[in-house]
């Protein structure tokens, strides 16, 4: 281990003859800083110049305009110095006496040698050198691994960093907005006077209603329907769209669907503890992915099942790029009854984020004008901005959204 550059020496006057460089300079340090510096010597040691350099850039530099300055000042104290020769042997202790460091020359002009250093703005990577430990080393910035996935495409992605994805999906729906009910509760918040409740209390008071019991209406949380194209155009998406299913089954108690050329209810099967063997219990069921698709045919049989009531009031999410092989005016005619039954449709296309996009498809132009919102969801920061305003939006007492412009309906 090599040895601390200024063991020995006086640190509290190390530290006031650098900050009075760095004022001359520019830099306003005060003697809190000072003292700042004089402490964080004090607790780690600088054993090399970059440790030495950050040390003090962190301790007296408080402004991001001032590090042009500080970089000139410390490469003007610090670079080309000889090292000083041992300290005094009747002066420093005995464990001090083969310590070198750095010495602050009274006659160094701070526009010396080393001045204007290549990171003073824009700060690059230096790699590290385990020859010589005098160079400077600064940090390079890196993404997480979640931020360095949030761009990319889903067909870039491998098994885990899928499964990765959907835990932070998971994580991102925390709860999930309530509507107002036709019911109403005991409340002392309430504004509504619950007069069967006022009026037991006042048998207790001669009929005279000396208590006044207040109510207030019920809230439930929004009901929410999911349905994901799973066909053979969707394949790169089938995965990640499965984890978005899978968190609001999970926060919202959502009712989710897969649909190729079939219906498949996901609801118990992705509701699972595991966010892995959910996907994998979902993929097995559903045994028309990667298949054609039939948007039509598998809506009209949503509204005619057993659980065609989930719609009513609901907030209708259908993920899919629009390529249906039924003809575009039973679509349209099944959305119009979607539009009427549901509160919200909101359309996941995984092609509406490209540059100039435009709903060419048949199927796309026909459900167009019957969807509240159209939001990209070919990327996971897609999906991440769609269930924020799924949860923020949509579910909002009072608040409309206007309907899109109708499309033209352009056969492709």
């Amino acid at each position: 281990m090599s040895p601390a550059l200024l063991r020995g020496i006086d640190r509290a006057a190390f530290a006031v003859a650098f900050t009075a460089r760095l004022r001359r300079a520019g830099v306003p340090a005060g003697l809190t800083d000072v003292d700042a510096f004089v402490r964080a010597l004090d607790v780690s040691p600088p054993r090399s110049m970059s440790t030495l350099y950050w040390t003090a850039r962190i301790s007296l530099v408080r402004r991001h305009a001032d590090l042009a300055a500080f970089d000139r000042v410390f490469a003007a104290v610090f670079a080309d110095a000889p090292p000083l020769p041992p300290p005094n042997r009747s002066v420093a202790p005995a464990g001090d006496r083969d310590d070198v460091h750095v010495p602050v020359p009274a006659d160094a002009a701070d526009d010396g040698p080393g001045g204007g250093l290549p990171w003073a703005t824009l700060p690059p990577a230096v790699a590290h050198s385990p020859e010589s430990d005098t160079a400077l080393r600064l940090p390079e910035r890196r993404p997480s691994a979640l931020a360095g996935l949030a761009e990319r495409p889903f067909d870039e992605l491998d098994a885990t960093q899928v499964t990765m994805l959907g835990d932070a999906l998971r994580a991102a729906v925390v709860a999930w907005p309530t509507r107002r009910t036709r019911r109403h509760a005991v409340s002392p918040t309430g504004r509504r006077i619950a007069l069967r409740a006022t009026i037991n209390r006042a048998r207790r008071t001669g009929w005279e209603p000396v208590e006044i019991v207040r109510e207030r209406a019920v809230r439930r949380p929004r009901r929410v329907v999911l349905l994901c194209d799973v066909s053979e155009s969707m394949r790169a998406q089938a995965t990640a769209y499965l984890h978005l299913m899978r968190a609001f089954a999970v926060v919202a108690e959502a009712e989710v669907y897969a649909f190729a050329t079939t219906l498949t209810r996901l609801t118990v099967v992705l509701r699972h503890r595991s966010a892995a063997e959910a996907v994998a219990q979902a993929s097995a069921a559903v045994t028309d992915r990667y298949g054609g698709t039939r948007i039509a045919t598998n809506l009209r049989a949503l509204l005619t099942s057993q659980r065609a009531d989930a719609v009513r009031g609901a907030v209708l999410v259908i993920g899919s790029d629009g390529w249906d092989s039924d003809p575009p005016e039973e679509l349209a005619a099944v959305m119009a009854r979607l539009r009427r039954r549901a509160y919200r449709i909101v359309w996941l296309n995984p092609r509406a984020g490209a540059p100039g996009f435009a709903p060419r498809t048949a199927g796309m132009a026909a459900a167009l004008p019957y969807c509240d919102r159209l939001l990209p969801a070919g990327t996971f920061q897609d999906l991440l901005v769609a269930a924020r305003q799924l949860q923020s939006v949509t579910c909002t007492d009072g608040l409309k959204w206007p309907m899109l412009t109708p499309a033209p309906r352009i056969i492709a």
